[in-house]
């Protein structure tokens, strides 16, 4: 559930600059807008800070989709158009919100240019390439450095959205029943939102492709979604049918898994039942791959509200079959989304480092260390409020940073870690509970004390904590990582 909900908060700023410019361009070009002016620069600021938001795309999305709009509607050279939406003043709007944080930028990071067209180790062109040339044009084409992303295949590209548009993607079918000629307000609107949706989706078909990047054009799917509700007909009628249908088999799914793991144990916290796939931990749900059977044990309260929301809506979509069938639907939808936050609250230990750093805030002060990925204990270094040192961690993101004159020293290798650890000041390592033993043979067990454990991560100091037995902590932390299920503990 908490997989379902991740790519769906991630971006919302640059949708709604999307949404804003496409508005704003249908308000410019409207005949009976009196006033053309102030929606073309509005149009020109919303275009702006989708750069701002989203780099090159934040303006090629809207202008690419105004185009083929305008190109259908057979108004692209008609010198009308140009004189309502004002391109050239509407270009330097564009450009006094967006490039002054571009220009400081590039002169804060240089070189200011360079059109080299790859990267790598050691190499660093400044801030302007990165942004532009390696986030965009790279990327488009797979060839970005460092490739810490992947691409989901195309099928499950498109037909994911049934999933990110449920439950009203069950109404798809009946936007080929509206009207799309650009005669009067509502078919030019719905026009212009097709070409919206058409050319974001055909354009990340030809690219690297998360299984988000399409959300942009949702709101131009939703606005033909409600329109076609609205009209209603057979093919709504058949959708609540199908969203029945769906809604109660989801349903009877949940109360099966619920009823076979009620009586699994489940102690410590979820990190324990969960599997481990780093191979798709590139992909925005990669971790849903770490679901297991005995992990829904720790769910039973949240598979219980996506029951209750699951088999409430079908029943009541089964019943109804106008407006009452949409308000049921966006009903169970608020019920299962607040099931997938109670499962967020269960996947807390996991995914948050938060109690340890906790621990941290209430032991001696000292210097924090993070092993491998930073993302993964980032939550330590925001709730302690200490910057970290990174071990191993030279890679992904932060690699292509680390080499600009003047960044941080704070990536050390095993060396430089052995010699930090066997110095009078205090150092906290966090690490996975999984790699105990290669701090043990890195610098022995005697120099690892034990701080706190939980969410399958550990706390471990290089000097003894006052009242800590040494040797408790050493024996409880080595059984930890040798029964998974064991219960976390905290040290002070």
């Amino acid at each position: 559930m908490c997989g379902l909900m991740h790519g769906h908060l991630r971006r919302p700023l640059p949708i709604h600059a999307h949404r804003y410019s496409r508005c704003d361009s249908n308000r410019a070009l409207d005949e009976e807008e009196p006033h053309p002016r102030f929606w073309a620069f509005v149009l020109a600021a919303s275009l702006g800070t989708g750069v701002l938001l989203k780099s090159l795309i934040g303006a090629v999305f809207p202008v690419a989709a105004g185009v083929l709009y305008l190109s259908l509607t057979r108004q692209f050279f008609v010198a009308r158009t140009w004189k309502r939406l004002r391109p050239i003043s509407g270009l330097f709007i564009a450009l006094l919100v967006a490039a002054p944080w571009h220009i400081l930028a590039t002169l804060r990071n240089p070189p200011y240019f360079s059109v080299a067209l790859h990267g790598g180790p050691g190499e660093y062109h400044g801030f302007l390439w990165f942004f532009f040339i390696n986030e965009q044009v790279l990327r488009f084409l797979n060839l970005r450095y460092p490739r810490d992303y992947n691409t989901v295949p195309r099928l499950w590209f498109w037909l994911l959205h049934f999933l990110w548009l449920f439950p009203w993607s069950v109404y798809l079918p009946a936007i080929a029943r509206l009207s799309f000629k650009p005669i009067e307000r509502a078919g030019r609107t719905r026009l212009l939102a097709i070409c919206w949706i058409g050319f974001i989706l055909v354009f990340f078909t030809f690219s690297t492709t998360q299984e988000y990047y399409s959300m942009p054009c949702y709101p131009a799917l939703a606005l033909l979604l409600g329109s076609a509700m609205a009209a209603g007909g057979d093919w709504i009628r058949r959708g609540t049918r199908v969203l029945s249908v769906v809604a109660g088999c989801a349903g009877l799914a949940c109360i099966t898994i619920f009823f076979l793991v009620r009586n699994v144990p489940a102690p410590g916290d979820i990190s324990s039942a969960l599997g481990h796939h780093p191979s798709v931990y590139t992909l925005s749900l990669g971790h849903m791959m770490d679901l297991t059977f005995d992990s829904f044990a720790y769910l039973r309260l949240p598979l219980a509200v996506a029951t209750i929301a699951l088999l409430g809506g079908a029943l009541a979509t089964f019943r109804w079959v106008d407006l009452r069938s949409f308000l049921a639907a966006a009903l169970m939808m608020v019920l299962f989304y607040h099931a997938a936050r109670l499962a967020l609250v269960v996947f807390d230990p996991f995914l948050s480092s938060r109690p340890l750093a906790e621990v941290v805030l209430k032991s001696p002060d000292g210097k924090l260390i993070v092993d491998h990925n930073y993302w993964t204990f980032s939550s330590l270094t925001f709730y302690t409020n200490r910057d970290a040192l990174t071990l191993n961690g030279r890679y992904f993101n932060l690699e292509y940073g680390s080499y600009a004159p003047g960044a941080p020293d704070v990536f050390i290798d095993d060396t430089r870690f052995k010699s930090l650890w066997i110095e009078p000041q205090r150092y906290y390592l966090e690490a996975y509970q999984t790699d105990l033993s290669y701090f043990e043979d890195l610098v022995g067990r005697d120099h690892l004390n034990f701080v706190a454990t939980g969410g399958g991560k550990l706390i471990l100091t290089n000097h003894p904590l006052k009242h800590v037995s040494l040797g408790e902590g050493i024996h409880r932390l080595s059984a930890t990582s040798k029964n998974p299920l064991a219960k976390p503990s905290v040290y002070r």
